[in-house]
């Protein structure tokens, strides 16, 4: 399998996937919104002190860490030719945990690095991005996914920087087309992810078998 990555190539695999169960992933996401729309309006009230903002907070980091982690498998389900299954949403509470706490951490390096000068801020997104693909797809841990993509993403910042860039004009024209588009675009940046992440990962696995 070539492991070279082509931006092109990368978001016509990915579309053509996206394309098949579009209206599934696309319902999931709007799903999501409607569900951090909902739990927003309850914890509302929760806003006017401190302690209830870190609640609400957590609240929304742990819906949204749940949607991640289903979201990432029902990406694979769909590139192995299956339909996305809820029951992706229902994985393993110590993924769950995986996934937060790798998230804080990527995301406090990001930010360090974006505070500094921004470039080591992208870098590091950039070489960090697929700890949740490990963590779904290799059950791996928090530490142990933010390193397997630090060493997967090795040799490979500008191919990623180019489909990074690509993923962001997407998003941009998702919200041009009157936001409706973000619920086509968004599916298809996650899919282009878990791809690239599977087609950079596959050489790794077949030299440990």
């Amino acid at each position: 399998m070539d492991t070279t990555i082509i931006v092109s190539d990368v978001l016509r695999e990915s579309w053509k996937n996206v394309k098949s169960q579009i209206w599934i992933l696309a319902g999931l996401v709007i799903g999501l919104c409607l569900i951090s729309f909902t739990v927003s309006l309850f914890m509302t009230p929760l806003s006017s002190s401190l302690g209830g903002k870190v609640v609400s907070s957590l609240i929304s980091y742990i819906i949204s860490s749940v949607f991640a982690l289903g979201y990432i498998k029902n990406m694979f389900q769909t590139m192995d030719g299956d339909e996305p299954q809820f029951s992706a949403y229902m994985q393993n509470p110590t993924k769950l945990f995986s996934y937060m706490i790798a998230g804080i951490l990527s995301s406090v390096l990001v930010c360090i690095g974006l505070f500094i000068f921004v470039i080591p801020g992208v870098y590091l997104y950039l070489r960090l991005q697929f700890f949740g693909q490990f963590i779904v797809d290799e059950n791996a841990s928090a530490l142990d996914a933010l390193r397997k993509s630090w060493y997967l993403t090795k040799g490979r910042v500008m191919p990623l920087l180019g489909l990074l860039l690509a993923q962001l004009l997407i998003l941009i024209v998702g919200v041009i087309l009157f936001i409706i588009g973000v619920f086509v675009a968004y599916p298809l940046v996650i899919m282009s992810q878990c791809y690239v992440y599977r087609l950079m990962n596959k050489p790794v696995l077949e030299d440990m078998e």
